[in-house]
């Protein structure tokens, strides 16, 4: 499929400029509703970890990858999404197994073998988009720090995604990539910052002693990762001419719309571990 032009979604005319720069806040009561529903569901499962963690990730991995084959405008049931799917899941065993090297190597052959099936590397790439989040996520909650750290990461993309979007919205100002996402600016950016930095500062001293200079780079580096991946998910959907991902989730739309930032902060998170050491609080 061709890539769509600069600043156009393919089969979509551009909204108006006055119609970008003025919010509605119509459907906050609905996003409202549905994050404190859900939210809790995943904080229980987190908690009390094994069995629990474990089934919300394979239903989530399982979730993120139909989502992926139809947003890349595959059929799960043919040879290439099915390759995706049980690429995805064996991703995410291995991590909830500690054998992230293999996991790594599996989402490396899985891609290849989906590339090959399908013949698009566009769509065989969900398998390390999506695989990576999958194999962090799993290996993450392992280790005498695991709930610590992953409660940690959701804390902060979450803050994240709700200070970019009430500072981009109070605020406004001038646009953040106005060809990928015409409603992002840079007030929103910056308020997404300082949220997942105060709350990160907020979580980790309340867990764990630490210096406060390193929790609010830790913290700042996630938020900022989380950002990335909120901008990439935009413009895969400008990229296939579509508004959201899914519609699994009123107000949000699908798991990729809701999971775009922890998509791209749980890799990180994750190497980070890797360098402080496994079983350690990401901020020490």
């Amino acid at each position: 499929m061709p890539a769509a032009s600069a600043g156009s979604v393919p089969g979509r005319p551009d909204p108006p400029a006055s119609e970008v720069r003025r919010f509605r806040w119509g459907d906050l009561r609905t996003r409202v509703i549905s994050a404190c529903l859900l939210a809790p569901v995943v904080l229980a499962c987190l908690w009390f970890g094994d069995g629990w963690w474990s089934g919300l990730l394979v239903l989530a991995a399982g979730g993120l990858a139909v989502e992926w084959v139809s947003l890349c405008g595959g059929q799960l049931a043919s040879p290439a999404g099915l390759a995706i799917l049980l690429g995805v899941l064996a991703a995410g065993a291995t991590g909830l197994a500690e054998l992230e090297l293999l996991g790594l190597g599996l989402i490396a052959a899985g891609f290849l073998l989906a590339w090959r099936i399908g013949g698009r590397a566009s769509l065989a790439a969900g398998i390390p988009y999506l695989g990576l989040a999958v194999v962090a996520l799993a290996w993450l909650r392992t280790g005498a720090a695991g709930r610590d750290n992953v409660l940690f990461l959701l804390l902060v993309v979450w803050a994240s995604d709700i200070g970019a979007y009430a500072a981009g919205r109070l605020i406004g100002g001038p646009k953040l990539a106005p060809r990928i996402s015409p409603s992002k600016t840079w007030a929103g950016a910056c308020g997404g910052l300082a949220a997942a930095m105060a709350v990160g500062a907020v979580v980790a001293l309340l867990l764990h002693d630490g210096a406060l200079a390193r929790i609010l780079a830790v913290a700042g580096g996630i938020g900022v990762a989380a950002q990335l991946g909120d901008l990439l998910e935009s413009a895969l959907k400008r990229y296939y001419g579509v508004k959201d991902s899914g519609h699994l989730i009123p107000g949000h739309g699908g798991l990729l719309d809701r999971l775009d930032g922890v998509l791209t902060a749980a890799p990180v998170a994750a190497l980070l571990a890797v360098l402080v050491g496994h079983g350690v609080v990401l901020w020490q």
